[in-house]
């Protein structure tokens, strides 16, 4: 019995955590900060 009552706990418990992890993060495409033109990256490096 306490197995069962530990895997349910583990499961809620997991449960929980991704759900809570879900809701992060920004949605669409990543963009670069600041105006257009500003943007210097990538930049490109002499060889030599």
């Amino acid at each position: 019995m306490k197995r069962i009552t530990a895997s349910v706990l583990l499961a809620c418990l997991a449960i929980g955590l991704t759900s809570g992890l879900s809701g992060c993060g920004k949605k669409g495409s990543p963009e670069a900060p600041g105006p257009g033109d500003k943007i210097t990256y990538p930049r490109f490096y002499p060889t030599e």
